[in-house]
């Protein structure tokens, strides 16, 4: 008996196609002119270029990092409004939340990159800048009242609106000379100690004591100070994936190759972004797989790996 319903062979260059519509798609121009757009950069089917989509949680190389992050997402609502109201409580609640919500993570082996996310102290960090952030700029501060209301919804991006100013003027910040960043840490805590708002008076106190520990006489230069395990890469790339959440992107730890020439593709991992005016990052900094150091790079010059899709927010 003759089979009713033969098994079709797949058309050749289905895949290609359907990645010309896709990039038609995201890019909103005809077919005709996303398919002469892969071909001259060479998109294989499921890549992007990293001016387009977002990538918040790459699924990479840490698979207990994944774990949390799935064990997150599984929450019960009582669960979730617990932790955003804490979430809405500038600046030492919201520090916390996003230690958690950005768990430590790790690059791929023998890629050279190390670990993501990381380094003791992120939270005390993540703090600082905030209260810097309230001494320096306080009409940025979202109103109390807003935050509180935000928070029983349960939804984080709900309080990530309400706070994206706060928190993209917090990764500026973090842009600065560790020296010169320490220096408007410590005049800000000073300012803070003195202050009327009760909340960050007692955030300054606690962290006036960090500061003293962090603190050492660098040796042969009669004293002078210097920052002892500031973990600014960290806390830059849990405010990166922060950002990327509202603004699209892709995080720290996204698999990526170079656009550098015909038949030259090297590989490498996204360690941070580059911001300028409100919206996506203009550019990354990426680690190519042996390098000894990172290398800048604008966002067109990236394609995003097939399978860089995010795990849930």
């Amino acid at each position: 008996m003759s089979n009713q319903n033969p098994r079709r062979t797949p058309a050749t260059g289905r895949a290609r196609k359907r990645a010309i519509r896709e990039q038609a798609a995201r890019t909103g121009v005809a077919y005709s002119v996303a398919s002469r757009h892969i071909e001259s950069i060479g998109l294989q089917p499921g890549e992007t270029l990293a001016t387009y989509g977002r990538t918040i949680y790459p699924i990479g190389f840490d698979p207990y990092r994944q774990l949390l992050v799935e064990r997150r997402e599984r929450r019960s609502f009582q669960e979730r409004v617990a932790d955003t109201r804490r979430a809405s409580v500038l600046p030492d609640g919201r520090a916390r939340h996003l230690a958690e919500r950005f768990p430590p993570s790790r690059g791929r082996t023998g890629a050279g990159v190390g670990t993501l996310y990381q380094g003791e102290g992120r939270e005390d960090l993540l703090a600082m800048v905030y209260l810097v952030v309230a001494v320096e700029s306080p009409g940025l501060l979202p109103d109390v009242g807003d935050l509180a209301w935000s928070a029983e919804l349960g939804e984080d991006t709900a309080l990530d609106t309400a706070c994206a100013e706060v928190d993209r003027e917090a990764r500026r910040l973090l842009d600065r000379e560790p020296l010169v960043l320490w220096s408007v840490i410590e005049e800000a805590l000073a300012i803070a100690e003195a202050g009327a708002d009760r909340r960050i008076r007692q955030e300054a106190i606690r962290q006036t004591a960090h500061v003293r520990a962090m603190m050492t006489p660098r040796v042969g230069c009669s004293g002078e100070p210097e920052v002892q395990g500031l973990p600014i890469a960290g806390v830059r790339q849990i405010l990166d994936a922060l950002l990327i959440v509202a603004d699209d992107g892709h995080a720290p730890g996204t698999r990526v190759r170079l656009r550098t020439g015909p038949g030259e593709t090297p590989l490498a991992t996204i360690v941070g972004a580059r911001w300028g005016a409100p919206g996506p990052p203009t550019g990354y900094l990426v680690w190519v797989d042996g390098a000894a150091a990172p290398l800048s790079v604008r966002a067109d010059e990236l394609v995003v790996l097939a399978g860089q899709e995010s795990l849930p927010r």
